[in-house]
């Protein structure tokens, strides 16, 4: 995956992410030779973005942005929060390699939401599962109690779309090689951009603008 003019850019690359998902979701996706990308790929890789996104079976970046080998770095973890090896692991993406985007993805039905909202956890995924607690705080609708519990979808999609809001203000305040990065000007290559987005499991597709407003169902 390149741009046409030789230049990859942060636009450019979630332009190219956010047109792979149109295709995924009409089932018109890039006829690919994946062996021949292997070969291609074996002697160095120039992804053009990092996704930070859920190990849910339903959510792979590779298949919803219909992308090939070597494409993006795919970071997955379980309600999509950050840590310092993952922050370590996007550093070196994004710094001393060639990613230019990261996206933190969210997506409605998230596992590790709804069971953060009824205290679930067992040994190491109680503490996986407090990092997403204070997104359950930072949701304001709805206000009822009665409302704000882990059998209402549409509370735990909210939940959902303020954590992808609250892990990319962690990736900023925690690491300071990728908030500079994200702070250089248009003009340097290193330049990256972090965006947040919220997969719907029920359609394929992902919202970008506005995704913290959306009213999921």
């Amino acid at each position: 995956m390149s741009d046409t003019n030789g230049k990859m850019t942060p636009e450019i690359a979630l332009q190219q992410l956010k047109d792979g998902n149109e295709r995924f979701q009409v089932n018109k996706r890039t006829d690919r030779d994946l062996l021949k990308e292997v070969k291609t790929t074996s002697t160095g890789q120039q992804p053009i973005a990092t996704i930070l996104h859920c190990i849910d079976s339903r959510v792979s970046a590779e298949l919803i942005f219909d992308l090939g080998v070597g494409d993006v770095f795919s970071a997955r973890v379980a309600g999509n929060i950050v840590n310092p090896d993952l922050l370590g692991s996007m550093e070196f993406a994004n710094n001393l390699s060639t990613s230019r985007l990261i996206v933190v993805l969210g997506h409605t039905g998230c596992g590790a939401v709804g069971g953060t909202i009824v205290h679930a956890g067992t040994d190491n995924l109680t503490t996986l599962l407090q990092k997403i607690r204070p997104a359950i705080g930072a949701t304001t609708e709805p206000s009822d109690g009665a409302s704000r519990v882990g059998s209402n979808k549409a509370f735990v999609d909210r939940v959902a779309a303020t954590n992808v809001r609250l892990t990319i203000e962690n990736i900023r305040n925690q690491s300071g090689t990728l908030k500079n990065l994200e702070n250089l000007p248009d003009s340097d290559d290193k330049r990256i951009i972090i965006v947040g987005g919220m997969y719907d499991i029920s359609d394929g597709k992902v919202h970008w603008d506005h995704w913290e407003d959306i009213k999921f169902d």
